[in-house]
């Protein structure tokens, strides 16, 4: 993932939103995460809910293992059973075409800044559901609680304190 994850346009339905409720995943090896992903709420267009994909990542020295696959199946599986009707994810359509991601159905969907349009893809997990979607993506998601100043200012002090000692 890396810092450059914080310049993309898809964090921007990220930023300030808590993950959609019950949608994020770890995998775990001997003890350490080793990948990581989570589902937005989000709206493709106009009276559109669906969730966000994303980010998918999985550590460098565990990559080829089949670790990303797994968990975007249980994402996607996971938002079915959650009654979501469609996913969306902006990625590369000759890895995420597998789980049924395509751009078939984003012709008419924007995102709020540069991307590349043919790696806006979208899965339909209930028939039809995003049939006639247009207009641009959007945030719906639960804000995120602004951290308390005085609470990050104490952690730090004990944190000092600790390494002082």
């Amino acid at each position: 993932m890396g810092p450059s994850r914080f310049a993309k346009t898809a964090e921007r339905l990220r930023e300030g939103r808590c993950p959609a409720a019950g949608l994020s995943f770890v995998a775990e090896h001997d003890g350490n995460i080793v990948g990581t992903v989570r589902l937005w709420d989000v709206c493709a267009g106009p009276g559109r809910p669906a969730v966000l994909l994303g980010p998918l990542a999985v550590d460098e020295a565990e990559r080829c293992r089949g670790i990303g696959g797994a968990l975007t199946r249980r994402a996607i599986a996971a938002a079915r059973r959650s009654k979501h009707r469609a996913v969306l994810l902006v990625g590369d359509a000759g890895y995420y075409q597998r789980f049924g991601f395509s751009v078939e159905t984003t012709g008419a969907l924007w995102l709020p800044g540069p991307y590349e349009r043919h790696r806006l893809l979208a899965c339909e997990l209930a028939p039809g559901a995003l049939d006639g979607a247009h207009g641009l993506v959007s945030a719906t998601g639960r804000t995120a609680p602004a951290p308390s100043l005085d609470a990050l200012i104490a952690h730090l002090d004990r944190h000092q304190a600790r390494h002082a000692a």
